[in-house]
């Protein structure tokens, strides 16, 4: 008889997520449970073993979990993607073990201090091939200041956790996961927010970067009106005219540039404004400021029109959002 997939919560680490499993199918059900529905395989010949233990933050609609397991691959098929509704990246830092990450035609050889960013919209492979524990930070697409066409040229890329940005974001991870206690309640809010921020950073070094090989101008165009947009979000003059005239092109050709990646610059405006706004509602550091000044500090401002557009996005006002934090 098998073990149950759940174990108890260990002394000390209460409201945080454990699973156990002693036999594969166990384990296949607490993957799928824990993360996104998945193809998992392994060699039922041998004993499995696999352990999660970790946290998920519903309000953020974020998790973060340690994974330790025998050898087995899980893959995201076709399938499993249409029949979801909601777009994830998953960060992964190898701890122990090695292990082999494939999307969007591009391989990354997982070792001990890799880090490698996935998304759950497109097929993925992650395979292991023996014992091994990595940490996986999960996120909706929406909560990356980044956008997600250009988060596919570095998917399956292997980064460093010991040079570069990777040796400041990865100790800091995996520190958080091993105090996934603290991460409840307001703090526990602002540490994840930090957490987003720092792991923004170093997606945005690997972008940069990635251009800079490349040398294709029109990328390096876009990494520098992306960050543009960034630095002025709260700018109500922030408009497709003073992007172009900031960079010396016709707006014509800026929207060209976001057009050939599925997007326009209006939406790209306003997604991020929208997401600046939801995290600074569930900020306790900014409890006491009204709806109308966060929604004026990123650019919107009328307030009806914010409130509309608010809800379309996340699904309730702004001030019900902010009273279910």
């Amino acid at each position: 008889m098998s073990a149950p997939a759940v174990a108890p919560v260990p002394q000390g680490d209460e409201g945080l997520e454990v699973a156990l499993a002693h036999d594969f199918d166990s384990w296949r059900r607490a993957v799928s449970g824990a993360f996104v529905p998945l193809a998992v395989e392994a060699d039922r010949r041998g004993p499995f073993r696999g352990r999660m233990r970790g946290r998920h933050i519903s309000h953020e609609d974020l998790s973060m979990i340690e994974v330790a397991a025998s050898s087995h691959a899980v893959t995201r098929t076709p399938e499993l993607i249409a029949a979801a509704d909601r777009r994830y990246f998953k960060l992964s830092i190898q701890l122990a073990g090695t292990g082999l990450l494939l999307q969007d035609g591009r391989e990354a050889v997982l070792e001990p201090g890799t880090l490698a960013v996935y998304s759950t919209d497109r097929p993925y492979t992650l395979a292991f091939d023996g014992d091994f524990r990595s940490l996986v930070l999960m996120f909706p697409h929406a909560a990356l200041d980044l956008p997600p066409d250009a988060m596919s040229q570095i998917t399956a890329t292997a980064m460093s956790g010991e040079h570069g940005l990777g040796a400041l974001v990865a100790p800091f991870l995996v520190r958080l996961s091993e105090n996934l206690g603290a991460v409840a309640g307001p703090n526990g809010t602002r540490l994840v927010h930090n957490a987003l921020d720092l792991v923004t950073t170093l997606f945005n070094g690997e972008l940069d970067a990635h251009s800079a090989v490349s040398r294709d101008p029109h990328q390096v165009l876009l990494a520098r009106i992306h960050d543009f947009i960034e630095a002025h979000l709260g700018d109500t003059g922030l408009s497709p005219g003073s992007i172009a005239a900031a960079h010396y092109i016709s707006t014509r050709h800026l929207h060209d540039l976001f057009r050939d990646h599925g997007t326009t610059v209006s939406a790209s405006i306003r997604g991020r404004r929208l997401e600046r706004c939801r995290r600074d509602l569930r900020d306790p550091v900014l409890g006491d400021r009204p709806v109308t000044a966060i929604a004026s500090r990123w650019g919107f401002t009328d307030s009806a029109h914010f409130s509309r557009i608010f809800r379309a996005a996340y699904g309730e006002p702004p001030t019900a959002y902010r009273a279910g934090g």
